[in-house]
């Protein structure tokens, strides 16, 4: 068995960007009770995640974003607009998490090529399930590790 084999998970780093310190401590939880140990780098809004992943060593690669909509400063949809702008980081794999419901926030964000959209329905079980989502879905895919 290779050193890769006998590793309990996969080495994806999360880049959360989240500016709710709540929802943060609730995906924190929900990776805790999984027994999810991969990294997490956090940004309080899509100027600061932005910053990271520019930032050589960051934000390890492969990585996925976790994408709240709602933040001060740069939202989450104008970060995806500056992400899939960027030659360098418009492949990334943005899976916005947000209490978004709206249709026009939808559109846009699948116009900017997410993973997919997820509406925060509650804290609690519901972040367990996320995670959980999340945790088979990187096992599955290969993600990019460079440029």
């Amino acid at each position: 068995m290779t050193a890769e084999e006998s590793k309990p998970y996969k080495e994806v780093t999360i880049l959360l960007v989240e500016d709710d310190d709540v929802d943060v401590m609730g995906v924190e939880r929900a990776l805790k009770k999984l027994k999810i140990a991969n990294p997490i780098v956090r940004a309080r809004d899509g100027m600061e995640g932005l910053a990271l992943l520019r930032e050589p060593a960051a934000v390890p690669r492969p990585y996925i974003i976790l994408l709240d909509l709602n933040m001060p400063r740069m939202n989450g949809l104008e970060m995806l607009a500056e992400l899939r702008n960027d030659p360098v980081l418009s492949s990334a794999v943005v899976f916005v998490l947000t209490t978004s419901k709206a249709d026009e926030d939808i559109v846009v964000a699948y116009q900017q090529h997410v993973a997919g959209y997820i509406v925060k329905s509650q804290v609690g079980d519901g972040f367990l399930r996320i995670m959980g989502m999340l945790d088979h879905y990187w096992r599955v895919v290969e993600l990019p590790v460079g440029v």
